[in-house]
């Protein structure tokens, strides 16, 4: 299949782990920092967690309303850091409800919508990152 580019950013990190990074447009800067230090800012996990989220839902959004729901969905992410030789990995986990339709409607909205979401396609095929369709969220 022929690439056909529908949108293109570019952002940068000049500092690493903390100070400013963004898109080289201006129209998101963000304070980014380590989750293991008592500094403010975002970090890795919680980029790729929001990242994840708002793609998954949507595409869920989209899959809601082409088949006559309104949209209700939410879709829940925790990623965790840890330790790896070399280095540390992530673990992403998607929790999502669809609370509007039964469970069996679910599931094929949120298997379509995982065919679909560029996120779920980048990421669904590391074993460290997990989508689960829930009826009630954890306490967090």
């Amino acid at each position: 299949m022929e690439k056909e580019v529908k949108y293109t950013t570019w952002v940068e990190n000049a500092t690493g782990i903390q100070g400013p990074a963004g898109s080289l447009d201006g129209e998101l800067q963000v304070q980014v920092s380590s989750p293991l230090k008592p500094v403010a800012g975002t970090n890795p996990e919680q980029l790729v967690g929001l990242a994840l989220a708002t793609c998954l839902n949507a595409t869920i959004e989209a899959e809601e309303k082409r088949r006559g729901y309104d949209h209700q969905s939410v879709v829940r992410v925790k990623s965790e850091m840890g330790p790896d030789t070399p280095g540390y990995q992530f673990w992403v986990t998607a929790y999502v409800k669809i609370p509007q339709v039964n469970r069996q409607t679910a599931q094929a909205i949120l298997k379509k919508a995982e065919q679909r979401c560029p996120m779920a396609k980048l990421l669904g095929a590391n074993p460290n990152v997990t989508i689960k369709l829930v009826d009630e969220f954890e306490e967090v």
